[in-house]
């Protein structure tokens, strides 16, 4: 009885290695950050916010179109812009830029916010999330990393 239950107990340990290793993985690997021209200083009038799209930092041979992603860049000053992410922070979906209102809506649940990117109404946990934006040579360039497979509300 005592073998089957080692044996048994090895077979357990050998089918957990891969199960954990899969869950470990993601968090000891080094994300890959590239920076992505989006447009010309030209191409990005002062004081409004445009929707912009560029391919992700670590695109997948087998992504297709998911292998890009957007933002939406506002531009502050003569070499000042922000970019948010055009996705909610409550569920995810899709914000879009109301110019006369100034502020960004979610038309799912009634998600609010404001210019800034912070909460103005509805039911989202947190401001947009912002990618790091630079300008080089009279390049735009949004800092992209890959898209994480995970809960927003995490």
């Amino acid at each position: 009885m005592n073998i089957g239950l080692g044996l048994g107990g090895l077979a357990a340990l050998a089918v957990s290695i891969p199960v954990i290793g899969a869950l470990l993985q993601p968090l000891l690997e080094k994300k890959p950050e590239v920076w992505r021209s989006v447009g010309s200083l030209d191409d990005f009038p002062m004081h409004q916010t445009k929707l912009i799209r560029f391919k992700n930092a670590d695109p997948q041979s087998w992504a297709g179109i998911s292998a890009h992603s957007a933002a939406w860049l506002r531009r502050n000053s003569e070499q000042e812009f922000t970019a948010f992410s055009p996705n909610c922070t409550h569920l995810g979906c899709p914000v879009r830029w109301e110019a006369d209102a100034q502020l960004f809506m979610c038309p799912c649940h009634g998600g609010v916010y404001y210019k800034d990117g912070t909460v103005a109404a509805g039911p989202p946990p947190k401001s947009l999330p912002q990618y790091q934006v630079r300008v080089v040579n009279g390049q735009v360039q949004v800092k992209t990393a890959p898209v994480p497979i995970t809960s927003l509300n995490a």
